[in-house]
């Protein structure tokens, strides 16, 4: 049984290697997967796009990034959420670290 939860906390922990020999789509921050590489660790809210008109967001710590997907860290009960990364619509990624929080000026009046 120990050797199934190193197994599982073993693949939790991985990440996508990139070296000389990746593909562009993950090197050069020009593309999605690349960009959003250098985001890892970070906290967002990545909203997608279900069908014509549905849009679905998820909020959770960036864990890896593919060429085709994103792993979330999901809040609510700690576990990793695998997105396609052709339906993300919009990212908004925590420039605090925290969730929730505004800066205390006036520029942005709450109604």
């Amino acid at each position: 049984m120990a050797n199934s939860e190193e197994m599982v906390n073993q693949r939790e922990t991985r990440q996508v290697e990139v070296n000389q020999n990746s593909p562009e789509i993950l090197t050069n921050p020009i593309y999605t997967p690349a960009f959003l590489r250098e985001q890892i660790g970070k906290l967002m809210r990545v909203e997608f796009l279900i069908g014509t008109n549905n849009l679905v967001d998820r909020i959770g710590i960036l864990q890896d990034v593919g060429a085709s997907y994103i792993l979330l860290r999901s809040f609510e009960n700690d576990s990793l959420v695998y997105c396609d990364i052709y339906s993300i619509k919009f990212i908004t990624i925590s420039t605090t670290g925290t969730y929730g929080t505004m800066p205390n000026n006036n520029r942005y009046p709450y109604y």
